[in-house]
């Protein structure tokens, strides 16, 4: 039995007999942000709660702000999470989402003199009404420690235990009287943790020495698409892992209460009651099943080549990027450190993987080394993705163009292997929050025209297409997006203390700082504006910029600060005046997105084509109504393909340009000296125009620029800046740009969560959601 945990299920546990297939969705990160009125809304209560609290005197907002984001999630991929429960429990399907209650959250930001600090995020101090902690269900995770090998098999002994304590958190399903769980593991040191120490006198030191077990689930690792192979982020994933799994399989037992059969038998129908999605963030899951999954009397599932047919038919991959320093290589004697016996036995799935490469391409000892699960060279390390693809049955990349990357380059020698076993899942949202939640003057417009069937069917947006050319709606949806502009532009003078234009055009970038997506790039075109200055400057702009940058990406912090330092120089130009301002919004978070995303007229998704695995925020910033400004990366491929290109609007090379360019050898001095106006922008910036106090601020931006600039910013810059013309030409035709929207909107229907969470249903965990009931409560 996994972990050795005791089996003892009851009454509700027997009722449970291969009724359900469950799923479920492992991952480190849930940016969940608040609860209360998402939680209003699913359960149909929203309209009577907002009466109950004016007529006690008080006001529903002013209650909802005060609630903590639980900010569990450093960008896309959290949220994405976040998003996969809601659509889960609304399409019905009995699925679980396992993580960590990690005490601190991300970070907050405050910007101090243009620069990004860090504060923690105390997220649980005031505690949190929404979770309910189950001890009775708390498990022993096992570290360190050595390995045995007995008459009995290999023994996993002298190992150190930390305990993992589950809170249960629900996720209600959009008015269909269903809830699922979030469970989320915190770590707790047990009683008799370095019991040593007290035998030797030294009480405070032992009881001290509790943090190191508990510190597991202290804090969120703040990177985002950077790995950063700490031994506290190695002990993290193996932590959710081992307790998600001795939960699944406790639950699975249970169904199997009082089986005679044996191990083998009783595990062959695993896989048809449990699918769990394995994200590289929790890559570990591949080996956690087969290296502990023990029948007391000893022996080790993992060795014979049945047990490692049980995992692969039950864990599927889901690659979210494609950047080499976000792909995960964990250095084998750190694996060896932490877990000895998991080491082993990834040394044994290699054998057999490369044993069979060899069958099949013999002599060919470039493909083993490549496709090789152990990295050889200066650090022999372990590579997480290889281990991934090889222990699952479906691996799928989260956008069209993505996929195709990843199937074509990343892991270009195991498609070919095994082609069948690569697709394509279009990451999505969920429209209850990013629309109904967020946006319910837009939702309720809607819901007027095509009904409120809709928020279950987000594809029947596309009946809006009847209302075009309708003057009556398109002066309603115009209207619609003023209000929130104008909303926000009060939220944002009262937090900046810089005075908004409701009726410029507000152009919004607000994502993770990273090079990758190229916030440069803007910052280079709100110079040029700048530089450009009225009469040509005649189309007025709110420019607003907002994201984290990780506490180390010394790169994203100076964006941080030039960003700022421009937004100090164009804020104060009288000549300027009120045609153009620059915002960058501090500590950008769920809640906040909620207030700037409906209030956008411009949205910018302009990463180096081919770096952006899908992206979410684009999708949110297209059913609410803001027009896209984008390269030809991740979903904005598909955005396009639905709304028509011709209703974006899109700049810039294209995934062949970008590697053609590689190919060639990419020269920014060449762009430099070409564009008077490029070059103008970087000598300002070089010469310390922004920051006259400081000249030299900025020379490790203009040196990237010149020379380390992976993402090849000054190439599209051309192209973006004439695109940006063309979106100032369109804006000031009120009419044609809000028909441009309204197609947009009508043509966001297959950005749902929905609709994703139902091909992943389909097509890698078989069995259709309208097929399936919850099961029963009681655990």
């Amino acid at each position: 039995f996994l972990l050795g945990a005791s089996s003892d299920p009851g009454e509700g546990d027997r009722r449970v007999v291969f009724l359900f297939q469950r799923i479920y969705y492992l991952s480190l990160e849930f940016y969940m942000g608040r609860t209360l009125q998402n939680t209003m809304i699913n359960l149909g209560l929203q309209n009577a709660c907002d009466e109950a609290i004016y007529q006690l005197g008080l006001d529903m907002e002013e209650l909802e702000e005060i609630e903590e984001d639980a900010g569990l999630g450093n960008g896309g991929l959290g949220r994405l999470a976040a998003c996969f429960l809601d659509s889960m429990a609304t399409l019905g399907l009995a699925a679980y989402g396992y993580g960590i209650r990690y005490e601190y959250g991300i970070f907050n930001q405050k910007i101090r003199d243009g620069w990004q600090v860090e504060e923690a995020d105390d997220w649980l101090r005031h505690g949190n009404p929404w979770e309910k902690a189950r001890p009775e269900y708390m498990l022993p995770v096992h570290f360190y420690g050595r390995v045995e090998h007995t008459a009995a098999g290999a023994k996993w002994v002298d190992t150190q235990v930390v305990l993992a304590l589950p809170y249960d958190t629900p996720v209600p399903g959009y008015m269909n009287n269903t809830v699922n769980t979030m469970r989320l593991w915190s770590a707790r040191a047990p009683n008799d943790f370095n019991l040593r120490d007290f035998n030797v006198g030294d009480y405070i030191q032992a009881v001290l020495d509790r943090n190191l077990a508990e510190n597991i689930s202290r804090v969120l690792y703040p990177n985002d698409n950077f790995f950063e192979g700490k031994e506290l982020r190695l002990k993290q994933e193996y932590f959710v892992v081992a307790a998600t799994l001795q939960d699944i399989i406790r639950r699975f037992k249970a169904s199997k209460f009082g089986s005679t059969e044996s191990v083998r038998t009783v595990f062959d129908s695993f896989p048809d009651q449990v699918r769990a999605r394995v994200a590289l963030t929790c890559a570990l899951e591949l080996i956690s099943i087969p290296p502990r999954c023990t029948p007391r009397a000893g022996g080790v599932l993992g060795t014979p080549p049945w047990a490692w047919d049980i995992t692969k038919r039950t864990f599927a991959y889901t690659n979210h990027t494609v950047l080499p320093e976000a792909l995960e290589r964990w250095p084998v004697d750190l694996v060896e450190k932490l877990l000895p016996r998991h080491l082993q036995i990834i040394y044994e799935i290699n054998q057999r993987h490369l044993d069979h490469i060899a069958s099949l391409f013999p002599n060919d000892v470039d493909r083993l080394r490549r496709m090789s699960l152990i990295e050889e060279g200066g650090t022999k390390r372990i590579n997480m993705a290889h281990l991934c693809i090889v222990g699952s049955h479906a691996v799928n990349g989260v956008a069209k163009i993505h996929s195709e990357i990843v199937k074509t380059q990343v892991f270009k020698d195991f498609a070919a292997l095994e082609p069948e076993k690569f697709q394509n899942k279009t990451n999505g949202i969920t429209p209850r929050r990013w629309l109904l939640l967020c946006n319910p003057g837009l939702a309720e417009l809607i819901a007027e025209k095509i009904g409120e069937d809709y928020v279950r069917d987000l594809s029947q947006l596309t009946k809006l297409h009847e209302f075009v050319d309708d003057d009556l709606f398109i002066r309603e949806v115009a209207k619609v997006k003023q209000e929130n502009k104008a909303k926000f532009a009060l939220y944002l003078e009262k937090e900046y203390k810089v005075k908004i234009n409701p009726s410029s055009m507000f152009d919004v970038h607000v994502k993770r700082i990273h090079e990758y997506k190229r916030q440069l790039m803007n910052c280079l075109h709100i110079v040029t504006m700048y530089n450009r200055k009225p009469p040509r400057l005649f189309v007025p702009r709110t420019v607003i910029i907002g994201g984290k940058a990780a506490p180390g990406y010394h790169m994203a912090k100076m964006i941080i600060k030039l960003i700022n330092t421009v937004a100090q120089v164009v804020n104060n130009d009288p000549v300027v005046g009120s045609k153009l301002k620059v915002i960058f919004l501090e500590n950008y978070r769920v809640s906040l997105a909620e207030k700037v995303i409906p209030a956008t007229d411009l949205s910018e998704q302009i990463s180096t084509a081919g770096t952006e695995a899908s992206g979410t925020g684009n999708m949110k910033f297209m059913l609410n109504g803001a027009l896209t400004i984008g390269t030809m990366d991740g979903a904005n491929v598909e955005m396009a393909e639905e709304a028509g290109e011709e209703n974006l609007f899109i700049f810039g090379m294209r995934v062949e340009d970008v590697t053609e360019l590689d190919r060639e050898g990419y020269n920014a001095q060449e762009y430099y000296d070409r564009l008077p106006e490029l070059k103008q922008a970087i000598d300002q910036i070089k010469s310390g125009f922004f920051s006259p106090n400081e000249p030299d601020l900025f020379k490790d931006v203009v040196n990237m620029l010149f020379h380390h600039d992976r993402f090849k910013v000054f190439a599209d810059y051309e192209a973006y800046v004439k695109c940006q013309e063309k979106v100032s030409e369109l804006y000031l035709n009120s009419k044609a740009w809000t028909k441009m929207v309204i197609r947009n909107i009508a043509a966001a229907g297959k950005f749902s969560s929905d609709r994703t969470i139902k091909e992943y249903a389909r097509d890698i965990w078989h069995v259709e959601p309208s097929d399936l009931k919850i099961p029963p409560p009681n655990e």
